[in-house]
């Protein structure tokens, strides 16, 4: 019964030695390699491959995330800048009313410049210039220009970016609305043209926005002037009103 009793504690004995020195391998590879280097094995991630003595040998590549595009990580930008132009809509002018008779505005063009702040996720401001010609296919000899100076506030209908957890993300598509006002120099080149200042107001915009990167897009546009004063110099009554309609199309640099 003795010999029993003994024979067994010298088993657990030596399998208490085998696992202790099984122990102490693994621990003295986990302090060689590093603890951090054994758990991201563990973990089923590949250590990055550094040269030797390269500085951050900690930082590893995790297999499973980084393929996964929806966790890019996107900057709320503070201000951009927007350039383009566009041709107006002549169905939708008023038409010049000239001793001569009625002119309906004819491969007229117009573009901007404008600077911008976001004010919020969904609200945005911008102040700018544009530059207006009308010309007129049945009256070669006359033509109106405008320089206006403007200001506008921007409602975004669906928020720019997206935040998922600690992780934002932008969105490409973003329909908006603006209302705004402006005033500039009118000149209409040709008989009882009627030049001075002009107001516009209300300024209107309703478009969308296509978001090609995080900082790089393009804003396609309805433009409506309700154009005060001068009759906008088209016709030869200087207080009348005139209504003008332009499509619009400008590059946008977010920063």
């Amino acid at each position: 019964m003795k010999k029993t009793i003994g024979l067994i504690i010298i088993t657990i004995m030596a399998g208490n030695v085998a696992n202790a020195r099984d122990t102490l391998t693994d621990f003295s590879r986990e302090v060689n390699a590093g603890i951090d280097m054994v758990g991201v094995r563990n973990g089923g991630a590949e250590p990055a491959q550094h040269e030797s003595g390269v500085m951050g040998y900690e930082v590893y590549e995790g297999v499973s995330d980084a393929s996964i595009p929806q966790w890019e990580m996107f900057i709320p930008t503070s201000a951009y800048v927007r350039m383009g132009g566009g041709i107006n809509i002549d169905v939708a002018t008023s038409k010049a009313n000239t001793p001569n008779g009625l002119h309906r505005a004819e491969d007229s063009y117009t573009y901007q410049f404008g600077l911008g702040w976001n004010m919020s996720s969904y609200v945005r401001s911008e102040i700018g210039f544009q530059n207006s010609v009308f010309k007129f296919g049945t009256s070669p000899d006359l033509q109106a220009t405008n320089q206006q100076g403007y200001l506008m506030l921007y409602f975004d209908l669906a928020r720019r970016y997206v935040e998922t957890g600690d992780v934002a993300r932008r969105r490409t598509f973003i329909p908006f609305i603006g209302f705004g006002a402006g005033a500039g120099y009118y000149e209409f080149e040709g008989t009882h043209g009627a030049n001075g200042v002009a107001f516009a107001a209300p300024r209107g915009e309703v478009g969308f926005t296509l978001m090609f990167t995080d900082l790089f897009g393009l804003d396609i546009a309805y433009q409506y002037q309700m154009m005060h004063n001068k009759g906008f110099g088209w016709n030869t009554d200087n207080h009348d009103t005139t209504h003008i309609s332009n499509v619009v199309a400008s590059l946008k640099f977010n920063f």
